[in-house]
This record gives structure tokens, sequence and C-alpha cells, in this order.
């Protein structure tokens, strides 16, 4: 419980310093169709069809050239595993990440990123005709890449991936100590 709180109390701290900033938006200045914009929200649409999992995300834009990602995972799951056979992900998730925008194509740019993630909730399956619950609390650091297009004046999208390595021992004993997540985001600009 204690980690849960100095998580969001970090990730609380790092936005509300975010919001202090202006800023343009992840793309240089070069296309005036596009406007300026301080904030995106999105979504994780590829994730919430193949696997039942809402990402809502928000990004503040601090410059040009980066931005503060938080995302919230509502029934998170380890990697791409399935819930076949009665196994269910009883788990959801905070993340906060930091994207650095690279380029000047007016219309889109790659971007990377450093991420911590904390989730939180248990893993169930039938075993010897019982339930056994594997506690999926851990810390997650990882980094990942993707590429996000401005196709209108508040659209963008785009897709990403990251690799993280879990710290918790209950975890890596039952899945493994890297996670391997993509996504395909559609986001807001206001």
């Amino acid at each position: 419980m204690k980690k849960i709180i100095l998580v969001l109390v970090l990730v609380s701290s790092l936005g509300l310093s975010a919001n202090a900033q202006q800023v343009i938006s992840s793309s240089t200045n070069s296309n005036p169709n596009l406007g300026t914009f301080e904030n995106e929200v999105k979504l994780n649409f590829l994730n919430l069809i193949l696997l039942g999992s809402f990402e809502l995300g928000y990004e503040r834009f601090l410059s040009d050239n980066h931005s503060l990602d938080l995302q919230l995972h509502i029934n998170d799951r380890f990697g791409y595993n399935s819930e076949k056979n009665g196994k269910k992900y009883k788990t959801n998730a905070v993340q906060a990440a930091m994207n650095f925008y690279f380029g000047n194509n007016p219309n889109g740019r790659i971007h990377v990123f450093p991420l911590l993630k904390l989730r939180f909730g248990d893993f169930e399956e039938p075993a010897s005709g019982a339930i056994s619950t594997t506690d999926m609390t851990a810390f997650i650091l990882g980094v990942g890449a993707g590429y996000k297009w401005e196709v209108s004046e508040h659209f963008a999208f785009g897709p990403y991936g990251s690799v993280g390595r879990n710290f918790s021992e209950s975890v890596t004993d039952k899945f493994s100590a890297v996670e391997v997540n993509a996504g395909f985001s559609l986001g807001y600009r206001f």
C-alpha cells in the first residue's frame, strides 16, 4: 500500500509541475493547420479490442520535443497472455512516462519514452480442483518507442511498443521478468 501511495504522490507532483509550463504540440509549428495544444487525452483502442484492457492516457506537452504521459490501465494483463481455461486477471495499473519527440515532419514524429509502471491485483487460475492465486503487484521499469501522426486540427494517432522489467518475485516465478506491450492510440488534443 505504501508503494501505491508513493507512486500516486510522485505522479501527482509531476503532473502539477507540468501544469505550470506553456507548450505547443508534439510536432514542430511548421504546419499552421494543426494549431497549438498543451494537452491530449488518448485511448489505446488496439488493446481494448484484442484484450478488453481499457488503457486511458493523458499527455501534457512540456515543449515541442517532450511531454509527460500518465496512463490508467483497467483490466491490465501481463503481456498478451489469454484468459482461457478459467484464467482470470484481476489487475489494474498506473503508468508514468516521459515522451521525447524527434524529427521535424509537420504531420508526425517518432518518439521514445522511459516508463515507470505500478501494477496491482491478482491472477487466478484453476489448479488441482481449486483456484490458485498469484499476487501481481509489481513495480515495472521500461522503455518504449512509437510514431504519432497529427492528422487534423485536434486528433493524433499512432502505434507504439515497449519492453519492461518486472521487479516482483511472485510474478517472475509465474510468468517472466521481461514484459512486452504494444498498442495503437487515438488522441484528442485541446
